[in-house]
C-alpha cells in the first residue's frame, strides 16, 4: 500500500523565511539516524515525530532507556488511540507483563534467537566472556527453544536440574545440539561440568534472581503479539529506565525485545509487500541495545516496512559491524553538536558545504541534515528542530491509558509468582490451597468465583452442574475389599472410585463430606455403596435414591 503523506519535523530557516519539512513515508524506509551529544535535541525531534505518529493513525514502538520520553509521549495521546497502547513498564512491580522470548519460534529461526540472546550476554559480560561459556550457554538455548513452555530459566534449570535435562533432551530435534548433551555434556567429570556450568548460572542466575526480571521472562505464555502489535498498527511503549530498573536489565529487555521484533518482521513474509503495513521503531539510546541481530534490522527491515529510526550520542558506542550497517543502510542522516572525533568522521558526509568546526559548534536544536527525497539523498542543510509540545496539548488521558494497558496485558504480581513456583514444582497441594486463600484476602478473585459467578447468567441447569461439580472424598479401600470390589465391577466397566462414589451417594441418599457426622462409617458405606451399585448396574434397575455421577 502506497501512501506518500510527510510526517513534518523541522524547519529550514532561508533568507529570514522560515519554512517546515518532513520526510515520505517511502523515504522513511530507508531509516534515519541521529546523533548528537546529551541536552541538543535529540529527544524533542524524536518526541515530534512519534505524536506526530500517533495522531496519523500509524504503528509506533519506543524503547526508551531513559524513560523521559515514553512518559511525555503518554501524555499525548488521543482519545481514539487509547485502546491502542501497550505500555511496558518493568518497574511496575506489582503488574508484570509477560514476555517470553524462547516462545512458539519456528525451527528456522531458533538460531536467529539464540545468535540474539548469545550478542546480548556477550555485551553484558564482555570482560568476562570465553568461548566455553559462549558454546555451551548457545547449546543450552537452543535445548530450550525446542521444549514446550520454556523460559529463560530453562537455562539454569537445564544445568543443574538432571531430572529437568532428561525431559529437554528427549524433545530436542537437532541431532548436533542432541549429541552435545547426550555425549559430550554427559560425559563431563562432575569437577568440569561444575566449573564450566558455573559462569553460566552465576551471570543469566543475577538476572533472573531479580523478581522484577524474573515474573517477565519467566511466564510461559507472551501476553504481546508482536507482529499482531505491527500488522494492526498498535503503539507500544517502552519505558526502560535505568534509574528503576537497573542498566543492565534495561539493557536486556531492550535486546530481548528487539531481537523478538526482529522474528515477528520476518514472519511478514507470508502476505504481500505492498499489503504490509508500514511500522516505525524508534530507539533512544540505541546503543545500549545494538546486537548484531540489530544490524541484521537495518539490512532486512525495509522489505518487511519496518522503518527504524536510531538516536545516540557518539561513533565509540557503537561496534564495527553496527556501524557499517549504519553507513551502509540508513538513508536520512541528522547530526546535531558532537565532538572533535565524531565531527572528523561525519564531515565526510558533508564536505563540501560544511567543515569539522560547523558540527562541533552548532547551538541547541539546530543540526545538518542529509535528507532522502523520493529515494535520492539531497545536498547537506541546516534545520532547526520544531519546539517541544506544550502543556495546551496534553489529552490528559495518560492514567487512563496505563489503566486499560494494565488490565489488558499484565497479571497480577501474585498470580504470576504462584505460576512460576508452579513451573519449577515448589508447589504442593497445600501451598497451592494457601496461596489461593491468600489471594482471596487480597481481594484477588479465585477462578472458581469466577465461574459461579459466570454460572448465574447460564439460564438454566446451573445448580445441577453445582451439585455434580461437589467433591467425595474417598477414603482408601481395605485391602482384602479391593481385589473383591474390583473383581465385582468389572463387568459393569467403571472405576471403583466412580463405583464408590455413586454407590455412597446412592447408599445413604446425600453426600458425605468431611462435615457429614456420618463420616466416621464412610468406609463402610463405601464397601458396601460399592456392592449396591453393582447390583444395580447388573441388574439395569436403580431401586433406590438417585445415582449422581461424580466428575
Amino acid at each position: 500500500m502506497q501512501n506518500n503523506s510527510v510526517t513534518i519535523f523541522a524547519e529550514t530557516n532561508f533568507r529570514n523565511h522560515p519554512q517546515r519539512f518532513g520526510i515520505k513515508v517511502d523515504d522513511r524506509r530507508r531509516h534515519m539516524y541521529i546523533i548528537g551529544k546529551t541536552g541538543m535535541g535529540k529527544s524533542v525531534l524524536q518526541e515530534n515525530m512519534i505524536i506526530n505518529d500517533i495522531q496519523a493513525g500509524r504503528g509506533v514502538a519506543v524503547v526508551d532507556p531513559h524513560g523521559d520520553l515514553v512518559e511525555k509521549v503518554i501524555k499525548y495521546i488521543p482519545p481514539n488511540r487509547i485502546n491502542d497502547v501497550i505500555y511496558f513498564n518493568p518497574a511496575d512491580i506489582e503488574y508484570p507483563i509477560a514476555f517470553n522470548v524462547v516462545e512458539k519460534v519456528s525451527p528456522e529461526h531458533r538460531h536467529l534467537v539464540a545468535s540474539g540472546l548469545i550478542g546480548i550476554f556477550q555485551k553484558l559480560w564482555a570482560d568476562s566472556w570465553g568461548p566455553r561459556l559462549e558454546y555451551i550457554l548457545r547449546n543450552a538455548i537452543l535445548a530450550i527453544l525446542d521444549y514446550p513452555s520454556s523460559t529463560l530459566m530453562g537455562i539454569t534449570r537445564m544445568l543443574s536440574d538432571k531430572v529437568y535435562r532428561k525431559k529437554v533432551i528427549e524433545k530436542i530435534q537437532d541431532p548436533v545440539v542432541k549429541a552435545f548433551w547426550v555425549n559430550e555434556f554427559a560425559g563431563y567429570a562432575d569437577k568440569f561440568a561444575s566449573e564450566a556450568v558455573s559462569p553460566i548460572q552465576n551471570k543469566v542466575g543475577q538476572f533472573l534472581s531479580s523478581s522484577l526480571i524474573r515474573n517477565i521472562v519467566g511466564q510461559v505464555k507472551s501476553s504481546l503479539d508482536l507482529r499482531n502489535i505491527m500488522d494492526e498498527g498498535k503503539i507500544l511503549l517502552l519505558n526502560l529506565s535505568k534509574g528503576h530498573i537497573g542498566e543492565d536489565n534495561s539493557a536486556l529487555l531492550g535486546a530481548m525485545m528487539i531481537t523478538k521484533m526482529q522474528l515477528a518482521v520476518m514472519s511478514r513474509v507470508d502476505i504481500r509487500e505492498n499489503d504490509r503495513r508500514d511500522f516505525y521503531l524508534y530507539v533512544d539510546e540505541f546503543q545500549n541495545f545494538a546486537t548484531t541481530s540489530f544490524a541484521n534490522i537495518l539490512s532486512e527491515a525495509r522489505k518487511y516496512r519496518l522503518n527504524l529510526i536510531m538516536a545516540h550520542q557518539y561513533i565509540a558506542q557503537l561496534d564495527e559491524d553496527v556501524w557499517a550497517a549504519i553507513q551502509g543502510n540508513v538513508g536520512t542522516l541528522v547530526v546535531f553538536r558532537v565532538g572533535a572525533a565524531d565531527a572528523e568522521v561525519l564531515v565526510k558526509e558533508f564536505e563540501p558545504q560544511y567543515e569539522e568546526g560547523d558540527l562541533v559548534n552548532l547551538p541547541k536544536y539546530n543540526f545538518y541534515i542529509k535528507l532522502m527525497i523520493d529515494g535520492i539523498a539531497s545536498n547537506p542543510f541546516s534545520a532547526t528542530g520544531l519546539p517541544p509540545k506544550g502543556l495546551e496539548e496534553e489529552t490528559n488521558n495518560e492514567q487512563k491509558v496505563i489503566k486499560i494497558s494494565r488490565e489488558r496485558y499484565a497479571s497480577e504480581r501474585s498470580i504470576v509468582e504462584e505460576k512460576i513456583m508452579r513451573w519449577h514444582g515448589l508447589l504442593d497441594d497445600e501451598d497451592k490451597d494457601t496461596q489461593r486463600k491468600d489471594n482471596l484476602n487480597s481481594g484477588q478473585p479465585r477462578n472458581r468465583e469466577l465461574k459461579d459467578r459466570k454460572r448465574k447468567n447460564d439460564g438454566g441447569g446451573a445448580e445441577k452442574r453445582r451439585w455434580e461439580s461437589m467433591p467425595v472424598r474417598q477414603a482408601a479401600p481395605k485391602p482384602e475389599e479391593e481385589k473383591e470390589e474390583n473383581n465385582l465391577l468389572e463387568d459393569v466397566g467403571v472405576s471403583l472410585n466412580e463405583a464408590m462414589s455413586q454407590g455412597a451417594v446412592d447408599f445413604k441418599g446425600r453426600k458425605i463430606n468431611d462435615a457429614n457426622p456420618a463420616r466416621k462409617n464412610f468406609d463402610k458405606q463405601d464397601s458396601q455403596g460399592a456392592k449396591n451399585f453393582y447390583n444395580k448396574q447388573k441388574n439395569g434397575k436403580l431401586q433406590e435414591g438417585k445415582v449422581i455421577k461424580i466428575n
